[in-house]
């Protein structure tokens, strides 16, 4: 610890202040070289996992490039979008398909048959509604656990909201029906939330409550279709859809979105008689576009790399010194900064590593393929030119297309293709091996990014903790140096202090003498 008594020069008439700094200055050189030492760590492991981070974007670009659905896209047209409209999946057979669609699949719906009399101002159920009855009273919805309705409490808002939440005796699930009052026009409106001829809306009393549920209900809401208290809430049902596919009728449909024969249908509209076309077809711009996107990604991924390894280093460029920083404006220590940063992976052993296996990914032929006129990526369009380029791939758009629409096969196993053997791997499985290993190399060499890991483990994780310590024992160490200065030079102090008054006290003497 520093010592509390520190005498600045008053009697010697050096500035101890100064010359206490000074000579620490010196001191600090050793503990600043060490701070340099981990602030180059530091923006090492940086670069690393700026890097890493782009390998892995690109490895999730690869991960699909290894599925075969992403070579077996299909496309689907409609002739009438009014009438249907289709998607393709991936087990859609090409060709024409029919589709002439009868009726759609409705909801079962249950609404007001005429404006209701409502009372907008009224606070109650039975005010807003005028109800006559008196008390509590029951009634369940499709089967649902009861439902209490209290007249002189319960206003149409929490009607809605008990019907909205409903639970079948299970207690989990729901009803199967929403509700709403449309106070602009007056009107209670219920439906299933499915469609279909199986949904249903069916209100029923709890025995005992019937009159005061056909009020409610069928009276003042107006749901009952035929107004016949005698018969109760009449049920409400959907219906199926009906449609004529390829000739065949089918009615069980109980939704307007489904798949048949590998095509999504989504019926808009019904049009009996009328025969719509629907077209199936390779989406061979869908498989252009994401081997493109691959190509594009590579490129720019490689490119990082390349530019890491090649860059200019400033050797006499390193990181700046608290002392040095002061005496630099901001735009100086920005520059400064960039230089000093410039190089740090400069022919760097794992990133050329990495660059190498990648490249040799992509450019060696797949051996395991059916058709040997495409084992290799320069078959399909895509290929590297002059070394200077650093495996750089260029991409012959019409030569992919053509690939694409003759053989999508042979296009899907080259990047596809599964084996234990390397030179049988299609070019996206062992690129993605490679990129996993990739990933794997740099996170042990500089850790995973900020928030993958609360402790770095890293080969530069472990240096920059080991010079932290360092620092802290440095830190210790120069504090301890200063206070071995202060205190001689407050000895120094002391003593000269004492010489002087030795001297003021003989010269008083013999001043007395004469």
């Amino acid at each position: 610890m520093g010592s509390n008594l520190r005498i600045g020069g008053l009697a010697t008439g050096l500035d101890i202040d100064q010359m206490v700094s000074d000579l620490m200055k010196v001191q600090r050189l050793k503990v600043d070289k060490i701070k340099q030492k981990k602030q180059i760590a530091e923006w090492q492991r940086e670069d690393y996992r700026d890097i890493n981070n782009s390998l892995r974007a690109l490895r999730d670009n690869v991960f699909t490039m290894k599925l075969q659905g992403t070579y077996l896209v299909k496309k689907a047209a409609s002739s009438n979008e009014s009438i249907v409209k289709a998607t393709a999946t991936s087990a859609a057979v090409p060709g024409n398909y029919t589709l002439q669609v009868t009726a759609l699949a409705s909801a079962a719906t249950m609404n007001s048959t005429a404006e209701v009399a409502f009372n907008k101002e009224a606070a109650t159920l039975k005010e807003q509604l005028g109800l006559t009855g008196s008390g509590a009273f029951k009634f369940t919805v499709n089967g649902s656990q009861e439902i209490e309705i209290n007249p002189d409490s319960d206003t149409i808002d929490s009607l809605v909201a008990k019907i909205n939440g409903a639970k079948l005796p299970d207690g989990k699930t729901g009803a199967g029906v929403t509700a709403f009052f449309d106070k602009t026009v007056n009107r209670m409106f219920v439906f299933s939330n499915r469609t279909g001829a199986e949904q249903k809306i069916n209100f029923t009393a709890v025995d005992g409550f019937a009159d005061q549920v056909y009020e409610l209900l069928g009276d003042k809401l107006k749901l009952d279709s035929d107004g016949d208290p005698a018969n109760g809430i009449d049920e409400a049902g959907g219906t199926n859809a009906s449609f004529v596919f390829n000739g065949t009728t089918i009615t069980g449909q109980s939704a307007n979105q489904f798949t048949l024969a590998g095509i999504n249908f989504n019926l808009t509209g019904a049009s009996p008689g009328e025969t719509v076309n629907i077209t199936v077809a390779h989406d061979t711009e869908a498989v252009f576009n994401a081997v493109k996107s691959f190509v594009d990604l590579y490129n720019s991924t490689l490119e990082k790399i390349n530019t890491k390894l090649s860059e200019e280093k400033y050797k006499d460029y390193l990181p700046l010194t608290d002392d040095q920083r002061e005496q630099l404006s901001d735009e100086q220590e920005k520059k400064w900064e960039e230089k000093a940063k410039s190089g740090l992976l400069k022919n760097d052993t794992v990133l050329s590593g990495i660059v190498s296996k990648l490249r040799n990914a992509v450019s060696t032929s797949v051996s395991g393929v059916s058709n040997s006129n495409y084992d290799t990526l320069a078959e399909i369009g895509i290929k590297t030119l002059s070394y200077t380029e650093k495996g750089k791939l260029y991409l012959d758009e019409s030569k992919l297309k053509e690939a694409i629409t003759a053989n999508p096969e042979a296009v899907l196993q080259l990047f596809t293709n599964n084996s234990d053997t390397y030179s049988n791997k299609g070019l996206a499985v062992r690129l993605y091996d490679e990129l996993t290993a990739a990933i794997n190399t740099i996170t042990n060499k500089a850790g995973a990014a900020s928030g993958y890991s609360l402790v770095d483990n890293s080969v530069l994780g472990k240096q920059i903790s080991s010079l932290d310590k360092e620092i802290d024992t440095w830190e210790d160490r120069l504090e301890e140096i200063e206070d071995r200065y202060w205190k001689k030079f407050t000895a120094l102090e002391t003593a000269i202090n004492k010489m002087n008054s030795q001297s003021a006290w003989l010269a008083q003497q013999f001043g007395s003498g004469n």
